[in-house]
């Protein structure tokens, strides 16, 4: 049986996994350049994972601490849902109109593309040091 204890630690790394699969993974795209076809359909195919894994997380989170009855970290998890649900839709309208001007000849696109590219990394961060500054009052002991 799950405890409420254990449902708080299970919400908090199904939280932490996402964000911390894009911190090690999203870097590689500044290897690389963004006016290659198939390197923008792989950034854009992982912006729209990494979003859709996130609000699914954020779900998981969420009934975890409702149900630990820790009703703050569920209401920061819902937050984290949100912003990645509204932000999939964002990012991806935006990358879809860089590669769009991209492969209409635009030279400045894979630029623009490049900065969403860092903006979503920032998003990350910020989420992810969000939930991280919560471990330890989640970790805090049983409840």
């Amino acid at each position: 049986m799950l405890s409420p204890y254990n449902a708080a630690v299970v919400g908090t790394v199904v939280l932490l996994f996402p964000m911390g699969y894009f911190l090690l993974t999203s870097p590689t795209f500044l290897l690389v350049r963004l006016d290659i076809p198939q390197v923008s359909f792989l950034l854009r195919s992982q912006f729209s994972g990494y979003f859709m894994t996130v609000v699914g997380a954020g779900l998981v989170a969420t009934a975890g601490f409702a149900f630990a009855g820790r009703t703050a970290f569920a209401a920061g998890a819902a937050a984290i849902m949100a912003f990645a649900f509204l932000a999939r839709r964002w990012f991806l309208r935006r990358i879809d109109r860089q590669i769009a001007a991209r492969d209409a000849g635009d030279p400045m696109a894979a630029r623009r593309l490049r900065r969403l590219h860092v903006g979503g990394m920032a998003c990350n961060l910020v989420e992810l040091g969000a939930v991280i500054a919560a471990v330890p009052s989640v970790f805090a002991g049983p409840l």
